[in-house]
């Protein structure tokens, strides 16, 4: 054994985590042992390896997922390589613009908060629209959570645009009810449409529909669609699910307070 070598509490202190931690980071390949005694199964670590410990703690002190973590140390440990840097400072831009994407989505929903709590829940203009059943292919998710369902809302939407035209009718597909559970679904709507690994062929069944317009990032929908529901509720209509979100902006080209979404639900028994 070097005498350079630490013991893996010595290292733990070192990097400032504990030793569970560290073989917890073992088991995945994110920072293993630079030797292990055959006999005893005791794990030893090198100093230098604090770098790419210091560097975890802190990715996951900003709840960076572990998979991501990976790609920055990936990069990180080839250095000595132009592409290993460029792979890392990427997957570091990739990390940091998607913090700043959670704060930005965080400061929204304070400030809806503090309007919620000064002024009321809000409304919205609603009308009554006749829609023709329409040919679709779906794509399906689950979300553990209602926080979850923008995630699997992306998920969806990226295996669609994969093989989509280039103007898609996209429509997302949501329960009226939460379970333990929320299925999700997105719609590529449209004739001639493309073949989509997993899709499902299907008619989104036409009908009367109330319709709102939710202008504003993604994330407010939920407030939308809290007056739209009531709209129905206080004028006696029953509505059917799922509840429909068709995308009329293409988030890739507008700013998210600009995007525009048509919600809709389908109403019982007024065709």
């Amino acid at each position: 054994m070097n005498d350079d070598l630490l013991s893996i509490g010595q290292f733990a202190r070192l990097a400032r985590l504990s030793v569970k931690q560290l073989r917890h980071y073992a088991t995945l390949g994110l920072l293993e042992p630079a030797w292990t005694d055959p006999a005893s199964g005791y794990r030893y670590y090198r100093a230098a390896q604090a770098r790419d410990a210091l560097a975890i703690g802190l990715l996951r002190s900003l709840d960076v997922p572990l998979p991501v973590v990976a790609a920055v140390l990936s990069g990180a440990r080839d250095t000595g390589e132009t592409e290993g840097g460029d792979s890392a400072a990427a997957a570091l831009a990739r990390v940091r613009d998607d913090l700043e994407a959670e704060l930005a989505r965080r400061r929204r929903t304070l400030k809806s908060l503090e309007r919620i709590l000064a002024t009321g829940l809000p409304g919205a203009e609603v009308t009554l629209v006749t829609e023709p059943p329409r040919p679709a292919i779906v794509v399906r998710d689950l979300a553990a959570t209602p926080e979850d369902i923008g995630r699997a809302t992306s998920t969806c939407v990226a295996r669609l645009m994969a093989a989509a035209p280039p103007a898609p009718a996209l429509v997302g597909l949501f329960p009226l009810d939460y379970g333990e559970s929320i299925p999700v679904a997105v719609a590529l709507t449209g004739t001639g449409l493309p073949q989509v690994p997993g899709a499902e062929p299907a008619i989104l069944p036409g009908g009367t529909f109330a319709v709102a317009a939710h202008v504003g990032p993604y994330d407010q929908i939920s407030l939308t669609a809290h007056a739209l529901i009531a709209w129905c509720a206080e004028r006696g209509h029953a509505p059917t699910g799922p509840l429909r979100e068709a995308y009329v902006s293409d988030p890739a080209t507008t700013p998210p307070e600009r995007l525009v979404t048509h919600l809709m639900i389908r109403l019982e028994d007024e065709e």
